[in-house]
């Protein structure tokens, strides 16, 4: 399925966050933090008040509770504004 996120949204796949054990502790998923970076994979167009300027494929870090979650072809995403996101990473 294809998605064309509308207006200044944009739609990215966050980054899996690295798994670090400590004296073989198990952490469960609900305790772990949210990954903060992600790979911008749609864009929509922009608005006629804010151009848009990141690009598909752009690397990028967002805020803690940024976005919307959705859940396509199994795969978990997050629909955002662009102004959620704070930086590409070059």
């Amino acid at each position: 399925m294809k998605v064309k996120p509308l207006a200044d949204r944009v739609l990215i796949r966050p980054v899996a966050a690295e798994e670090k054990t400590i004296g073989g502790i198990i952490i469960p998923d609900s305790a772990k933090e949210k990954p903060l970076r992600g790979e911008v994979i749609a864009v929509g167009e922009g608005t006629k008040d804010e151009k848009m300027v990141l690009a598909e494929g752009d690397q990028v870090l967002y805020g803690k509770y940024s976005g919307t979650e959705l859940e396509l072809d199994g795969e978990k995403l997050l629909i955002m504004r662009q102004s959620d996101v704070l930086a590409i990473v070059k």
